[in-house]
């Protein structure tokens, strides 16, 4: 059944899953080509991000932007921290977040938005519908242990994803024809769909004037006073570990803190999302592979993007619509 047959306007849900949420704006993209009208986004993290900087009218430049990144740009927004709380501030890349969306009240959206953040100190999670757009933004995509978290009276608020990886519930009360959740932490396969198999390497950063090759000695030095620099780098380039059978034995020397952060993340994640798909399952699910990107490359937003409009038309035809 097409949009304009009756199912006309659309709830949506934007989940966690670091730069793999670059597909939600690809599926943003085909929902509003399929001719939905959507009147309320819920979003963790990424989701978050993504699913606000829509309702606040910018998604077009926020992606004219990622689609930009490059690997050097990427590391040049890590703002390392002194702090305990976090190895990142995040004041960079949230500087031209605040920038695009500006001052904006989530309550003066022209579409009902939810971003879930966790509170770490009442052990539950907090849903923003009103106040500052970048603040809520700014908490929900708060990843423990590597940016630091937002403190807002009594409360200490990182990543929403910690309890609540796609928030369908905030949705509900919507009364939209449909709803349609966006997850990324689909089926592990052997290789992504959309990349070809590759052998891990570490990357060769190019300088961005002059395209040659260069050393960066100063981020290197002051990275590795917080984690493995080899660590960042690596997962900026080789596949998810996760996408591979498990070795016959593993050395714990080769593994560094930035992959058991993220492993332990991207386990904790798949299960709660199995846990709330189960309890609120939505219309129509759109699946994008756990291995089809690591949390951290952010680089690799046209081919996330291009994967995310691939699985929502996909899902999209499946379900009639």
């Amino acid at each position: 059944m097409a949009a304009e047959a009756g199912h006309t306007t659309a709830a949506v849900v934007l989940g966690s899953g670091g730069a793999r949420g670059y597909a939600h704006i690809g599926a943003l993209q085909v929902i509003l080509e399929r001719g939905f009208d959507i009147v309320s986004i819920a979003g963790s993290s990424m989701g978050a991000l993504v699913g606000g900087v829509h309702a606040a009218g910018c998604l077009d430049e926020y992606t004219a932007w990622v689609t930009g990144l490059r690997q050097l740009d990427v590391l040049r927004l890590v703002d390392l921290s002194l702090s305990a709380g976090g190895a990142i501030r995040g004041e960079k890349v949230f500087a031209v977040v605040r920038e695009m969306v500006g001052d904006l009240q989530i309550e003066d959206l022209p579409i009902a938005f939810t971003a879930v953040a966790t509170d770490l100190l009442a052990h539950r999670e907090v849903w923003f519908q009103e106040g500052s757009l970048s603040n809520a933004i700014r908490a929900s995509i708060a990843i423990p242990s590597l940016f630091t978290p937002v403190v807002s009276g009594d409360q200490l608020l990182v990543d929403g994803a910690l309890m609540n990886p796609v928030p369908i519930l905030p949705t509900l009360s919507a009364n939209a024809d449909i709803t349609i959740a966006v997850h990324l932490s689909g089926e592990v396969r052997r290789h992504s769909p959309t990349r070809p198999s590759a052998p891990i390497t570490t990357p060769v950063l190019e300088d961005d004037t002059v395209g040659g090759p260069v050393d960066a000695p100063g981020l290197r030095q002051r990275a590795a006073r917080f984690f493995d620099w080899e660590a960042v780098r690596a997962m900026l380039s080789r596949d998810d570990p996760s996408d591979r059978p498990p070795p016959a034995g593993v050395d714990i020397a080769d593994v560094g803190r930035l992959d058991i952060v993220n492993l332990a993340y991207e386990v904790m994640q798949a299960t709660l999302t199995s846990y709330k798909l189960a309890g609120y399952p939505p219309d129509v699910l759109v699946a994008i592979p756990k291995a089809s990107a690591r949390t951290f490359e952010f680089h690799r937003a046209p081919e996330l993007i291009e994967l995310g409009r691939e699985r929502t038309e996909q899902a999209l035809t499946e379900a009639g619509l």
